[in-house]
């Protein structure tokens, strides 16, 4: 006896099995494997589908029916523990699963249609507050942060090297590379600093001849400070910055 449904009303095999078993209200640990298959090879003989992938599916499905109903005429196996095997366990196991993942598509749907139905107010806030900036303590930022004026400084005479440049001329004649002795800066900038005990940081600068002179005498500076062998000092934001030698002798 055919069964009036359509295919459109199934995602799959499975998706038919559960339907057979709920229109039968049969319980899906124990399916009355002959009345069911007899129902599923009713119905896709009424299939009519031009797609062989969907079609292959149920008849897959079918295959596993009329097996598994065979095995049941047999006697029963018995497995490793002594227990008889049911043939129908392993499509069991698969309803199950499905049965469980379709709820939760249902559920997720069901969320997703309420979610529709939730609006949220837009941030509102008074103009006062949204333009608001905490102000900031420039003082209690910069601290004692003598290194930053002596970046500074470095910055500005490197500005005034690369001013003194022709940017016409610059661009001919052969170029020579700037060769400076590391070793013989540091004796340099030892000497001055045993010499003059006490000096300006720009001024020191400003006698060195070139771009890379300005570099290794200022790293030759870091390099003292934190050796300790000199001290640095600012009496304000603005001021220049003073260097101390705390190297003992003369030269």
């Amino acid at each position: 006896m055919a069964i009036p449904v359509k295919l459109e009303v199934f995602e799959g095999p499975l998706d038919l099995l559960l339907h057979l078993i709920d229109k039968n209200k049969v319980d899906i640990y124990d399916i009355p494997i002959v009345e069911i298959t007899q129902q599923y090879l009713d119905y896709i003989r009424q299939m009519e589908t031009e797609d062989m992938n969907v079609m292959s599916e149920f008849l897959v499905m079918a295959a596993t029916l009329v097996d598994i109903k065979c095995r049941m005429l047999l006697p029963k196996e018995v497995n490793e523990d002594g227990e008889e095997e049911d043939p129908r366990a392993e499509l069991v196991q698969k309803l199950l699963e499905y049965k469980m993942f379709k709820f939760m598509s249902f559920e997720l749907r069901d969320r997703l249609v309420d979610a529709e139905k939730n609006f949220y107010r837009g941030q509102q806030l008074p103009e006062e507050v949204a333009s608001y900036r905490q102000p900031v303590n420039y003082e209690e930022l910069i601290g004692n942060m003598n290194l930053v004026k002596l970046n500074e400084i470095f910055q500005a005479m490197l500005k005034r090297q690369e001013d003194k440049i022709d940017p016409i001329r610059s661009n001919y004649g052969n170029i020579e590379k700037d060769e400076v002795d590391m070793e013989e800066r540091s004796l340099f900038v030892e000497a001055y600093a045993r010499s003059h005990r006490r000096f300006s940081f720009r001024g020191l600068l400003e006698q060195q001849a070139g771009k890379m002179q300005i570099i290794v005498t200022f790293l030759v500076i870091l390099e003292l400070m934190k050796m300790g062998r000199i001290t640095i000092s600012q009496e304000n934001i603005f001021g220049d910055i003073m260097i101390e030698s705390n190297m003992c002798g003369d030269t």
